[in-house]
């Protein structure tokens, strides 16, 4: 394998990747296994963890193209109290469009896991080259001004990402860089009356002064500090804040205590000086480093996109078999991000349940149909469900979600619960799609 920086300090291109790769848990040798996933993604080998969430490399069954996809436990989440985090981490990536940050093309879910299949970045984390030495000065450049672009696209539609860091930060098999991990990331609707957010978060070496203040932060000079220190780790090949003892580096950062080594530019050191500015009133903006003599040198303007493609549409139009669902949303409004089987709820107050289920919408309501019917129930078509009424009122409604699977939501109340569990659910978990049982342990 080539080496990754050159005596120059610049990237050399990336080996071509293996054309099969190990399934989760696999051995590597031979002819590997392969997880089939929703009928649409080959799952392959692990690309990293963390504490809520497992990346894969997976394969598009329909274009042979590479895809990322990050598996979230979702027992994990809620015990975390991460629920908001990863519905708003889903609305921002589907929302953002810039060349600079990994695109978020769909989300599936199945009753434990929730699935983002996301852009593949072949060259891997911008972090696992800068430890192999620092970058060119004109490299280090090239960087910043692509996480700039992304980070200031951010900004302008509302958005603060709040843990940047080279670790977050990919490169495509084109080392462009591309920005990911939205989990910790604010919106402006989280900014309270004094103009402010409060929400501690962020990595301890590249979080801002007014972080560790307590008093209250703007998302975008937060940020600015992040891309600040990043900047400095290329240049120089380590931290400018750094120390065994987390107060006392807690201390510098404060402070803005750090000296730059010898072979950074004096222009550089400037720059990085208004950077790396404790006070985030005197801290340079976005668009004041837009200006700046040392960022414009060589840098071309990204034109953003407008597009908001997304795998599925919020709003699109009617099918023979009902309206397709955007996963997002089926995520938002189920209680406890539960897809699959139906929830078991006692007393008297009407009930919610959903279930996905590869049977058509028609066989769905021929078999609710049957039973309502039998039990002596007056059926009414509505929309797209229908309405049952009896001792007990249900209401069942059937959208699509792709082209295989249907989310079936049943609102009930009254009294009969007997009758509901004793009639109807023996026939409609008989319906349920079992896709877990093929990504068990994973």
């Amino acid at each position: 394998m080539p080496e990754i920086i050159d005596e120059e300090g610049n990237l050399m291109p990336p080996a071509p990747a293996p054309a099969r790769t190990p399934a989760p848990g696999g051995s590597g040798g031979g002819e590997e296994a392969s997880i089939n996933l929703f009928k649409k993604y080959e799952l392959g080998r692990l690309l990293g963890c963390g504490a809520f969430a497992k990346v894969y490399h997976a394969r598009d069954l329909r274009t042979g193209q590479s895809v990322a996809i990050k598996v979230v436990n979702k027992q994990r989440i809620l015990k975390g109290n991460l629920k908001a985090n990863i519905k708003r981490e889903i609305s921002i990536m589907r929302w953002l469009r810039h060349p600079n940050i990994v695109r978020l093309h769909e989300v599936l879910a199945t009753k434990t896991r929730i699935y983002f299949v996301m852009e593949f970045a072949k060259g891997g984390e911008l972090f696992a080259k800068v430890v192999k030495g620092r970058f060119s000065e004109d490299l280090s450049r090239k960087y910043f001004q692509q996480l700039i672009s992304a980070i200031g696209y951010c900004h302008s539609r509302g958005v603060f990402h709040r843990d940047l860091k080279p670790e977050n930060l990919l490169l495509d098999e084109n080392w462009e860089l591309k920005v990911t991990d939205f989990g910790l990331s604010a919106v402006t609707d989280q900014i309270r009356p004094d103009g402010l957010l409060h929400t501690l978060c962020g990595t301890p070496a590249y979080v801002a002064p007014e972080i560790l203040a307590k008093k209250g932060y703007d998302g975008a000079k937060i940020d600015v500090w992040s891309c600040g220190v990043i900047l400095y780790v290329l240049s120089a090949g380590y931290l400018p804040f750094n120390d065994p003892n987390l107060m006392v580096m807690y201390r510098k950062i404060y402070k803005g205590e750090y000296r730059c080594p010898k072979w950074i530019s004096p222009d550089l050191k400037r720059f990085l000086s208004r950077i790396l500015d404790p006070n985030p009133y005197t801290r340079i903006t976005v668009n004041e480093i837009l200006i700046d003599p040392w960022f414009k040198k060589g840098y071309k303007e990204i034109k953003y996109p407008v597009d908001n493609e997304f795998e599925f549409k919020d709003s699109g139009g009617d099918t023979e078999e009902g309206m397709f669902l955007n996963a997002f949303d089926i995520i938002s409004y189920s209680s406890g991000f539960d897809l699959s089987g139906l929830i078991n709820n006692n007393g008297n107050k009407a009930t919610t349940e959903m279930f996905i289920s590869a049977e058509s919408p028609e066989k769905i309501i021929e078999i609710i149909e049957e039973v309502a019917k039998e039990e002596g129930m007056r059926v009414t078509k509505k929309g797209k469900g229908i309405r049952l009424q009896g001792s007990f009122v249900v209401m069942v409604e059937i959208s699509r979600l792709t082209e295989e699977l249907v989310v079936v939501e049943v609102k009930r109340g009254g009294i009969g619960r007997d009758i509901w569990k004793e009639k109807f659910k023996p026939k409609l978990n008989a319906l349920i799609y079992q896709s877990e049982r093929q990504v068990a342990g994973n």
